[in-house]
């Protein structure tokens, strides 16, 4: 099979500071979604579902709950090469810094690589929402004779100023590329889609951060260590020296960059035939399988909401809204367009009866809550109005964020009751 042959790279990514505060106390991978995953079980789930069963997922900041998740999570037959190992940035005699790009993250780990047998890289990024069968992509780097292959993806001119953009030849060999063009520079960077996109006005491939490597390439790239990034580097440098193919990819995906497309992208879980299908049982999402109750709804109108395992609703109305794992919302409370990441444990009646908590966990009574991101465990007292949206300013506060409008309660926070935002 195919499948033993590739050995699949995860790059957990830097700092995430497009994603801050969700990324303040973990890496991006770790970024819970969707109420009940995390970001890196995507691309897992992906390999899994694709019989490709030994994954490295590269890290250096916050990487402690990424860990544990991981070692919670994924768990073989001891009669099964198969893994998923987290590498995160380490001191060796040959390099003393953190990884500087997405190329020198994967030169540091090589010698961790090379002990595997294996004959192509599957390098993937690790905050991206799509479903995509690798082997796709692998058959058509083979059966084309490619050294490289760039998965891309058609996207719009505006957007198009955050990607890579390339064009191909009639068989879809990369000839030239280029690293974020400005407005005015991409429109000279059209290319042949298909009618679909073209009437999305997506007719700008772009890089997906998807590659397939021929291992012998690979470590003689790596070898330079004068490139760090792939994107910026790697990739436009070996198109006249190299066979680099075009991978074209048209089902959803979406690069979770920043906060406003990670708020997109999780409510748009709720719409009636969403585009990212988390029920197709041949593409399962895996995750954490956390042995919680089922939900408890009492006296609560519920549209378009997506509501996780063991969670607790006295909730008046939840509209458009993801509420994730073991969240408790009180009574006569409205959440609309808000993304609620859920708690990691449940306080004791006891605690609650003898009122040894000032504010619980969760979203108390009388709440109005709209266009907000709440990260995990954080407390929402009784009569709080969190009223996001494009009149308020960008500002950070010690409890929460405002970015476009979003406002991203921070993990942990404790908003005090009558609190106004």
């Amino acid at each position: 099979m195919i499948n033993d042959k590739v050995l699949s790279i995860i790059l957990g990514g830097g700092q995430g500071s497009r994603l801050y505060p969700l990324t303040e106390q973990r890496s991006k991978p770790a970024v819970p979604i969707a109420g009940k995953y995390r970001l890196v079980d995507i691309p897992i789930s992906n390999c899994i579902n694709s019989s490709i069963k030994r994954m490295y997922v590269l890290t250096q900041f916050n990487s402690a709950s990424l860990n544990r998740h991981i070692k919670n999570t994924y768990h073989f037959s001891f009669f099964s090469s198969a893994f998923v190992d987290v590498l995160a940035a380490e001191q060796t005699i040959k390099s003393d810094k953190w990884f500087q790009g997405t190329a020198d993250a994967v030169r540091q780990g090589m010698h961790h690589f090379l002990q595997h047998d294996f004959e192509y890289a599957l390098i993937l990024s690790g905050d991206q929402l799509y479903q995509m069968d690798y082997n796709d992509m692998i058959d058509a780097h083979i059966a084309s004779g490619a050294d490289i292959s760039v998965g891309t993806y058609p996207v719009t001119a505006k957007d198009g100023t955050a990607f890579g953009i390339l064009k191909t030849d009639e068989n879809n060999q990369i000839t030239s590329f280029v690293e974020k063009p400005s407005i005015d520079a991409i429109v000279d960077w059209k290319s042949d889609v298909s009618d679909e996109m073209r009437q999305q006005g997506r007719e700008y491939l772009g890089s997906t951060g998807i590659y397939v490597f021929n291992k012998d390439l690979l470590i003689e790239l790596m070898n330079d260590e004068s490139t760090v990034d792939f994107g910026k580097e790697i990739i436009p440098q070996n198109i006249d020296k190299h066979k680099v193919m075009s991978f074209p990819f048209e089902g959803y995906w979406t690069d979770i960059g920043n906060i406003d497309s990670f708020f997109e992208a999780n409510l748009g879980l709720t719409d009636e035939i969403p585009k990212f299908n988390l029920y197709d049982l041949d593409n399962r999402i895996y995750t954490n399988a956390r042995i919680l109750p089922t939900s408890k709804i009492s006296g609560t109108t519920l549209n378009k909401a997506v509501i996780a395992e063991g969670c607790l609703i006295h909730a008046a109305t939840i509209e458009k809204s993801v509420i994730g794992i073991r969240s408790r919302i009180g009574k006569e409370s409205i959440v609309i367009n808000t993304y609620m990441m859920g708690s990691d444990t449940y306080e004791s009646l006891e605690d609650i009866e003898n009122k040894k908590i000032d504010v619980l966990i969760g979203i108390g009574e009388r709440c109005f809550i709209k266009n907000t991101i709440i990260d995990k465990n954080c407390r929402i007292g009784d009569d709080v109005k969190i009223n996001g949206g494009p009149h308020l300013e960008d500002t950070e506060t010690d409890k929460y964020v405002i970015k476009d409008g979003i406002v991203v309660v921070k993990k942990d926070a404790v908003i005090l009751p009558g609190t106004i935002i």
